[in-house]
């Protein structure tokens, strides 16, 4: 009983495909030390630029700190109930009860993101009003399907001989499934959660179509006004928050990635 645990283990070392990653100085500092000096350089352009008054207006009294605090708002809730929902709900479509529904909800799944984010938002809006709640919504359904395809094939992936080793040493179902099967699938599931945090950062920018806030509210400024500045800007916050979060989601990835799943000495 003693011997079959950390033959598990090293069944599970021996099946990881990933090669190791390190945590170097590069991966720490060049990505930001690049969207730093994106956002010097867009201070400084904007400092020395001709801002006509509709410009200024736009862009003070703290609007642009109120839209960037919204949008990271939107990312952040948005991304934490896709992870609460479609984590859970991918482990319940591997389990034997509802394995036969997993077609059906991927299908569901797909259709939210392909249906066109700004036609989706509107639909909400129609049904429950302007504001942050049916931007909540619309982005948490946009971005369910990454991570819920990921945590399927995650949990499908495995060994089936692994697993059975694991239940003869005497695991319970939920041992297995928390001490074997999860552990292995975290990789894949991470990557799900890494894309579908940038499809947060991206779908809130139509948040502001809907009234919920966020920096769509300066590059729709930008375009209606015809303002260049204001849309520069809006803009450039949108891909270096993009960016940034990609960033931390990959240290994230490297960090939470299971000891025992990377090869090497």
């Amino acid at each position: 009983m003693t011997a079959a645990g950390p033959a598990v283990n090293q069944a599970a070392r021996s099946t990881a495909p990933a090669p190791p990653r390190r945590l170097t100085w590069r991966r720490l500092t060049v990505l930001p030390a690049v969207l730093a000096l994106v956002l010097l350089l867009t201070w400084l352009w904007l400092r020395h630029a001709d801002l006509d008054e509709v410009s200024r207006n736009a862009l003070s009294g703290g609007q642009v700190s109120k839209a960037l605090r919204q949008h990271v708002e939107l990312t952040v809730f948005s991304a934490f109930f896709v992870v609460v929902i479609a984590i859970p709900l991918g482990v319940l479509l591997t389990r034997a009860p509802l394995r036969r529904t997993t077609g059906a909800v991927m299908a569901v799944a797909n259709a939210g993101q392909a249906t066109p984010a700004i036609g989706l938002l509107a639909l909400l809006v129609i049904w429950l009003g302007t504001g942050m709640r049916a931007a909540l919504i619309g982005i948490t359904a946009y971005a369910v399907l990454p991570v819920l395809s990921n945590t399927v094939a995650g949990l499908r992936a495995n060994d089936p001989t692994l697993l059975e080793a694991a239940r003869g040493i005497g695991m319970s179902p939920a041992g297995v499934l928390a001490r074997v099967e999860l552990p292995l699938a975290v990789p894949l599931i991470l990557a799900g959660v890494r894309t579908a945090l940038v499809l947060c950062v991206g779908t809130a920018t139509l948040a502001a179509f809907g009234g919920g806030g966020g920096l769509g509210v300066l590059i729709t400024a930008g375009i209606t006004n015809q303002r260049m500045p204001v849309l520069i800007l809006g803009s450039v916050l949108t891909v270096v928050l993009a960016l940034l979060i990609d960033w931390l989601a990959s240290l994230a990835e490297l960090l939470l990635r299971p000891r025992g799943l990377e090869a090497g000495p």
